[in-house]
């Protein structure tokens, strides 16, 4: 069975939604999915001072156990239209794995959530892709198959490089159907990339 982490930070639970999204959508397409986040490094007495989401259910992942999965779908917040610092964090603890190749040939996709509508939602993606090429994965997007993404009937997120979603200046927007169709499409794409791939 194909195996799949889904790998998230999310402050205020957004991407903690699509996050699951994701996890349904590699579900539907038969594999064995994970969602796991990573440490929070903001001090709790700031946390909760700025109203962060800090009861989040899903497991703290190692660097080590990532080697064990055929794809990895990572989504953070964007922070001034890149990664958010707890993600970046992460991955610059994978050098040991990059130096072994453990990640080469493993299916990797993104997603994010911004503001605005025009927040950084495209160059966040890349510099999280950005760190699934330096280890060798086989990268995908969201495809243009998912016509979600071409309407124009409301405000929404949706990107060729990744599924995304917009939470509003002060987080009140959450995560539109349309958006959560386009994070299960995700998902579903890379669990069959992966199972096509580990065949």
């Amino acid at each position: 069975m194909t195996k799949v982490l889904v790998l998230y930070y999310s402050s205020y639970g957004h991407i903690e939604t699509m996050a699951e999204a994701v996890a349904e959508g590699a579900r539907a397409a038969g594999a064995s999915v994970d969602v796991k986040r990573v440490p929070e490094l903001v001090p709790e007495e700031v946390a909760k001072a700025g109203h962060f989401k800090l009861d989040q259910p899903a497991p703290i992942a190692t660097v080590a156990e990532l080697a064990a999965y055929d794809a990895i779908v990572v989504g953070t917040g964007t922070r001034f239209g890149r990664l958010s610092s707890q993600m970046a964090n992460f991955w610059d603890q994978t050098g040991g794995l990059w130096a072994k190749g453990a990640l080469i040939g493993k299916v990797g996709a993104a997603f994010t959530s911004t503001a605005s509508q025009h927040g950084g939602q495209e160059t966040t993606l890349y510099s999280i892709l950005s760190n699934l090429l330096h280890h060798g994965m086989v990268i995908t997007g969201l495809p243009y198959s998912f016509q979600g993404q071409l309407q124009l009937d409301e405000v929404t997120g949706g990107s060729p490089y990744g599924a995304t979603t917009i939470s509003a200046g002060d987080g009140s927007r959450q995560p539109s159907a349309n958006e959560l169709d386009g994070a299960r499409f995700l998902g579903r794409h890379v669990a069959e990339l992966a199972g096509k791939l580990t065949a």
